[in-house]
């Protein structure tokens, strides 16, 4: 079966493309957990279609900044193999195409949010476009081998995003949801920066295994996942959750831990790559144990 993109023109596809699409929808499905958990049983049909209508939004804004961040970073997507193939990279869209498309982008799912959902989850979601594109992208990422952590706090912005769609607030629920993906973005991106290291060396770009060595960052990854274990028992301790989600959290990141682990005592790239990947599989798995368990009788 064909996927979407295979129906687009050329053109089309190369937009698409800067919008980073598989992140776009990671990041989608985040805030619309934070949606659904704001809203005490089942949603009605006007808080289905407002939650609709803000996912339309923030996915908007989330591709603009995505696509100013493939013109900032062009030069550097080249020499990396992992990026070379971005159409910004390879010359295909030029700086002008790419930053309209960014523009139209952020103000169409600016107009939409502050209309149609509220002004709060709007500039939450502005605000979020300026720390990844700006803050992160311009100034932290060529600066700090912590570039990750400090910038990883625009990536664990969805949730909040979702749950200010939907209250007009900003929750201790929400801010949760906001610790986990913030302490969960080190390992997840030093995993693939351990085994990707020769091309952020040729970057330039100052992440840890290039600035600090294999051996530092390994330990800093398993650090990272024994402290997002307890991050992730929060929700049950809170009573935003129940023993569903306590028991499916706690064996997901275990798991997380115990990869960490074996990363630390021996290293492969193989490992790494792995590592990676069970990352995706935690958050989305945990998000997922989240929205199951808040359907279930007898959440407090």
């Amino acid at each position: 079966m064909k996927s979407l993109s295979e129906f687009l023109p050329v053109r089309w596809q190369q937009f698409n493309a800067l919008t980073k699409p598989r992140v776009i929808q990671l990041i989608v499905f985040c805030a619309l957990i934070g949606m659904v958990l704001a809203v005490p049983g089942v949603p009605s049909w006007a808080e289905v279609q407002l939650g609709a209508i803000a996912c339309v939004g923030i996915w908007f804004v989330s591709g603009a900044a995505a696509a100013f961040n493939c013109i900032v970073e062009k030069a550097i997507d080249a020499r990396m193999k992992r990026t070379s193939w971005r159409p910004t990279a390879k010359g295909e869209l030029s700086d002008r195409d790419t930053l309209l498309f960014s523009a139209v982008l952020c103000v169409l799912g600016s107009a939409i949010l502050y209309i149609w959902v509220n002004p709060l989850t709007m500039w939450l979601t502005f605000a979020t476009f300026v720390g990844y594109a700006v803050i992160y992208t311009v100034i932290l990422k060529p600066l700090t081998p912590q570039n990750i952590v400090i910038g990883g706090a625009s990536g664990a912005m969805p949730p909040v995003l979702g749950w200010a769609a939907m209250t007009g607030d900003v929750g201790p629920e929400a801010l949760i949801l906001f610790l986990i993906i913030f302490l969960w973005t080190p390992p997840h991106f030093w995993a693939l920066a351990l085994y990707r290291v020769e091309d952020y060396r040729k970057s330039g770009l100052p992440m840890l295994p290039v600035t600090h060595g294999n051996e530092f960052t390994r330990l800093q990854i398993l650090l990272y996942t024994i402290v997002l274990l307890a991050a992730c028992l929060m929700p049950f301790v809170y009573r935003m959750s129940g023993w569903f989600y306590l028991v499916s959290a706690f064996i997901l990141s275990v798991m997380f831990c115990w990869y960490g682990w074996k990363l630390w005592l021996s290293y492969s790239d193989d490992l790494a790559r792995k590592t990676f990947r069970f990352s995706l599989i935690h958050l989305s798995l945990l998000f997922a144990a989240l929205l199951i368990d808040h359907y279930l009788p007898g959440v407090a």
